[in-house]
């Protein structure tokens, strides 16, 4: 057991990778640019505008990429392609990442068009990223490989967090303001842009693609009529497929909840000290509890722990739809803070086991091709949430109508989950290999 629990050289190599890309979603998509949109891009706006035009910005992003998701994962099985990928969308995210410092005052929509492109570029990354974990460990490691890459990525990304954080307090001091100071947050985006370089050097060095589908004469063309044979052949894969489905629709939960919980507080009233506060304590609380779930994953099987996962967040929205009825801030950010604590015990545990646990139920020589299918469903579901809470908070004016909505996501997932079959195939199409499920 304590030889499984050591990580080897590669592994640790594409774990960096989490640590390098973490810093943009604490920073640019959870903490800071929600903020920077609200007091300073967007100055002027209702806050039940803003927060819906800042979840039709994640929704465009998702869909984007979703749409692009199952061609460049087809493609990127090819040998030597999916590094080159990986590479090509974490530059385009640096690159726009950096593109931020140009923003006015009141240039909104200049600012989403950018954070758009930005974020594409994140998930686009992440996507061939995904794809590597077939490529630096096997089916017994994968829980606990998966597990380090969320957790070192929280914690890791508390450096440039506290760094940034610092400069906003001491530029919220020197103006005297409550809003988030525009020189601070845009030298936040520069410390992100250059702490996911950085710590995208090892993964870029020494991983390299072990599972591929060898060149062909008219890569394009025969990567399209292999991505129609795996829609035709989706029931050779019926366990991949149905986990699929579970996770389009608890993984939209997630991910809303990640990325408008700022936005959401702000609604409720809450200054920014408090809302980066609680988001540093996730950050902290987060890293044992992805470990946590990696290691339990192995004594009660993966499906059980995301059972888990999924029911603490059927509890946070539910608080988080409560929480505005009570009758003092005080209260109110007390249950804020409670709130914030289980987001921390289950945000990574969650997403690590769901990726493990759809590596173990695919063939590794195809998985770029398997993985874009993951990431368009992760990425279709992600259209779906934040969408929904912008369009039900414009109509109702009240964004908690909008977290409750979600909770339909929660349940559906896990009831879909519940018809993923917990026995191993024994088809070489499953991609099975020792370790519970």
């Amino acid at each position: 057991m304590s030889e499984l629990r050591k990580l080897t050289g590669i592994e640790k190599s594409w774990v960096l990778y989490d640590v390098a890309n973490s810093a943009f979603i604490l920073i640019v998509v959870t903490t800071v640019m929600p903020l920077f949109f609200k007091d300073f891009a967007a100055q002027g706006m209702g806050n039940a505008v803003t927060t819906a035009n800042w979840g039709f910005a994640n929704s465009a992003a998702s869909l984007l990429l979703a749409v692009l998701a199952p061609v460049l994962g087809t493609i990127a099985d090819y040998e030597g392609l999916k590094k080159k990928f990986l590479v090509f969308f974490l530059l385009l995210g640096i690159v726009f990442t950096l593109l931020l410092t140009t923003v006015g005052p009141g240039r909104w929509l200049y600012c989403l068009i950018l954070f758009v492109v930005a974020r594409i570029g994140f998930a686009g990354a992440n996507l061939f990223y995904d794809a590597f974990l077939v490529d630096v460990t096997d089916s017994e490691r994968m829980d606990w490989v998966s597990a380090n890459g969320y957790a070192w990525g929280y914690i890791g990304s508390v450096v440039p967090f506290l760094a940034v954080i610092g400069l906003i307090i001491v530029g919220m001091n020197a103006e005297g303001g409550g809003a988030i100071p525009e020189l601070s947050a845009k030298i936040g985006f520069v410390i992100v842009a250059l702490w996911w370089l950085v710590f995208s050097i090892p993964l870029m060095r020494n991983v390299h693609q072990r599972h591929f589908i060898p060149s062909e004469p008219r890569p394009i063309r025969s990567s399209f009529r292999r991505l129609w044979d795996t829609f035709r052949e989706i029931r050779r894969h019926r366990r991949a497929f149905v986990f699929l489905i579970a996770y389009f629709f608890y993984i939209d939960g997630v991910d809303t909840v990640i990325t408008m919980a700022t936005s959401y507080g702000r609604d409720l009233g809450f200054g920014v000290p408090i809302l980066i506060g609680v988001v540093l304590m996730i950050q902290i609380v987060a890293f044992p509890f992805a470990l946590v779930y990696g290691r339990l994953a192995g004594v009660f099987g993966t499906r059980r722990m995301l059972f888990v996962g999924i029911a603490v967040y059927v509890v946070i929205t539910l608080g988080s739809y409560l929480m505005p009825e009570l009758p003092t801030m005080k209260l109110k950010a007390a249950a804020f803070w409670a709130l914030a604590f289980l987001v921390a015990t289950s945000m990574d545990g969650i997403q690590a086991l769901s990726r493990s646990f759809f590596g173990r139920l695919i063939p590794p020589e195809r998985s770029a091709e398997f993985f874009g299918f993951y990431n368009i469903f992760g990425k279709f579901a992600t259209i779906i949430g934040p969408f929904l809470m912008g369009v039900i908070s414009r109509m109702t004016g009240d964004s908690r109508y909008g977290i409750l909505s979600i909770l339909i996501l929660f349940v559906d997932g896990g009831a879909t989950l519940m018809m993923v079959p917990t026995s191993k195939p024994v088809s070489p199409d499953a991609g099975s290999g020792p370790g519970k499920t």
